[in-house]
């Protein structure tokens, strides 16, 4: 900030570039999914090979990362032992491409809009499966959160007028993959919530997809569900960070205390030996 309190043309600079980056993003994962929807659906192309098609993505982008890092040196290669890669990468790259090909089999039988809707369960997989491996602590106010998110996508469930069951089952199972795959519960921000709502407008007026005011009733008290446990959730780590910073300055006085005092003796002791 500026001291007249204007932004200074550096933090302009970061501001304009990471809301570039966040359009970038929601517009590539807004047209990826469009396009999924188009190649896989009955009605449309009617490509029934979901597992070629994730395929054809994880080849990709795993050419495009290692033109990037090994041909044109955009980010340093990180080095690694085998151990690390095999019980680290592998299993995360696994559990990805599991998600995937789950999440592409689904759009076979379920609408766009359902299929976000039913992606708002993904903070209660995360966090109960958290729980289950004491990666969470278990908190009655958390998990009635959780209920209330579960609740929400039941609703719009109910609601869902193109409703599949084996569909349904799938985007669980995709669900519950990248659930596995991820450290943390705060997975649905801004930008995604923004793509999730941009991707129901689009199923509903150009898809033509059926969007029912319960689907949109149950979608929003998830959604509010979640926005809440990710606010909480906020709070919890910028709590835990401002400790962080006092438990570090109050370390740095305390060495500072010590070399003053530790300077203090040492000229006494000159002091005496002069006298």
């Amino acid at each position: 900030m500026g001291k007249d309190g204007s932004v200074s043309d550096g933090v302009l600079k970061k501001i304009i570039l990471s809301y570039t980056y966040v359009s970038i993003w929601i517009f590539l994962s807004f047209t990826v999914i469009v396009y999924n929807k188009y190649i896989l659906d009955k009605k449309l192309y009617n490509w029934s090979f979901p597992i070629s098609l994730t395929m054809i993505h994880m080849s990709f982008c795993a050419s495009l990362a290692f033109l990037l890092v090994r041909v044109f040196r955009v980010v340093e290669p990180v080095s690694m032992s085998r151990e690390l890669y095999l019980t680290s990468v592998v299993p995360i790259g696994a559990l990805y491409s599991l998600s995937l090909w789950l999440s592409n089999s689904a759009y076979i039988y379920l609408s766009v809009s359902f299929i976000q809707m039913l992606k708002a369960l993904m903070p209660v997989a995360v966090y109960s499966i958290g729980v289950m491996l004491k990666k969470e602590n278990y908190k009655n106010d958390t998990m009635f959160n959780m209920l209330s998110i579960s609740l929400g996508v039941a609703v719009a469930a109910y609601g869902e007028a193109r409703f599949d069951t084996w569909g349904v089952i799938l985007q669980l199972g995709a669900v519950a993959f990248e659930a596995t795959r991820l450290t943390s519960a705060l997975t649905m921000n801004v930008a995604g919530v923004v793509k999730d709502w941009l991707l129901i407008a689009f199923s509903w007026s150009v898809i033509k997809d059926t969007v029912t005011p319960i689907n949109l009733f149950g979608y929003g008290l998830a959604f509010l569900g979640v926005a809440y446990y990710n606010h909480a959730k906020l709070q919890a780590m910028k709590a835990k960070e401002a400790q962080k910073k006092v438990a570090q300055s109050d370390e740095e006085t305390g060495r500072l205390l010590e070399e003053r005092e530790g300077d203090g003796t040492g000229k006494r002791i000159e002091q005496q030996n002069k006298d």
